[in-house]
């Protein structure tokens, strides 16, 4: 099976409104994770959300009649694909447990610079021009603004700020891995798995990390987890990977700078976090490195395909 997109394939208006609609989505998951950390801790919350999620996505593949059998040869990959996803969230809901929301929601999307580092040596054709090294030096100083603002800052925050920046990395080194895993399994085989694989090591990490496991449940904190499991796991993570099947990464990426937008601004309309001026400058630049760092794909996609009509 071949899944990947012709170079020049366009979004469609319904593929580019669900693209732009996930990424909100992801920006505003900054905030229902930091949320419902005040009622759980970091490892019950992940176990509970992606428990329910696999069950949510076991039942739509019954549904849908969508297998959840790998081929042959697959299950190794995808375990090594959920490892990669268990260290990355174990890393993100500890952090989000130290740092604030709106901090945590640019750090965490520094993932695209990762990603363009680590493609530029390890992906075959995936190499930095001049914009993208632009985007990517726009981006590191973003994050060089958030830990260098020092509005409030504590040790604890800036520890929360490194775990989460190790999470990203993770984060990028998991991406780098989907793209080959998309190749040969489902969508909804490499999100299951994700899940299935990691929910025991969630489950073990709760009573050992987590203290107290649970301190209040109500129905903020239901909600929430509920808008996680349905919106931002199941159907996010799955509609995602079979956008970039049918479209490829290049033009998805286009709405990625959402996903920061949203998240530091719905963190100070609903959590009431400052948004300070360093944030703000933090938030310009990696927006516009996220910004150039696509516009530098698009150009080395078109000088390939002048090459190959050459």
């Amino acid at each position: 099976m071949n899944d990947t997109p012709s170079p020049d394939q366009k979004l469609s208006l319904f593929a580019a409104t669900l693209a732009a609609s996930l990424c909100v989505l992801w920006g505003a998951n900054t905030v229902a994770i930091k949320f419902s950390l005040s009622g759980l801790g970091p490892f019950t919350s992940a176990a509970v959300r992606f428990g329910i999620s696999a069950v949510f996505l076991w039942a739509w593949a019954k549904v849908s009649g969508q297998s959840l059998r790998p081929a042959r040869g697959q299950m190794q990959l995808l375990l090594i694909n959920s490892l990669l996803f268990f260290v990355q969230l174990a890393l993100v809901y500890v952090g989000f447990t130290m740092t604030s929301a709106s901090r945590g929601a640019l750090l965490t999307n520094l993932q695209p610079f990762f990603l363009l580092f680590l493609a530029h040596f390890y992906l075959a054709g995936d190499r930095i021009n001049l914009l993208k090294f632009i985007g990517l030096i726009l981006g590191f100083a973003g994050a060089a603004c958030v830990l260098l603002d020092q509005q409030g800052i504590g040790g604890h925050l800036m520890a929360g700020d490194l775990l989460l920046l190790v999470a990203t990395f993770f984060w990028a080194c998991g991406a780098a891995y989907t793209k080959h895993l998309v190749r040969s399994s489902s969508s909804i085989q490499i999100v299951f798995y994700q899940l299935l694989f990691s929910i025991p090591l969630f489950a073990l990490g709760a009573p050992l990390w987590d203290s107290p496991m649970i301190s209040r449940i109500d129905l903020g904190i239901a909600a929430v987890i509920a808008f996680q499991v349905v919106l931002t796991t199941s159907f996010a993570f799955v509609a995602w990977t079979r956008l970039m099947q049918t479209y490829g990464a290049v033009a998805l990426h286009s709405f990625v700078f959402l996903i920061p937008v949203s998240g530091v601004f719905l963190a100070g309309i609903v959590l009431d976090e400052p948004i300070t001026e360093m944030i703000l400058l933090a938030l310009v630049l990696i927006t516009t490195g996220i910004l150039a760092v696509q516009f530098g794909h698009r150009r080395a996609m078109k000088a390939m395909l002048r090459q190959q009509s050459g």
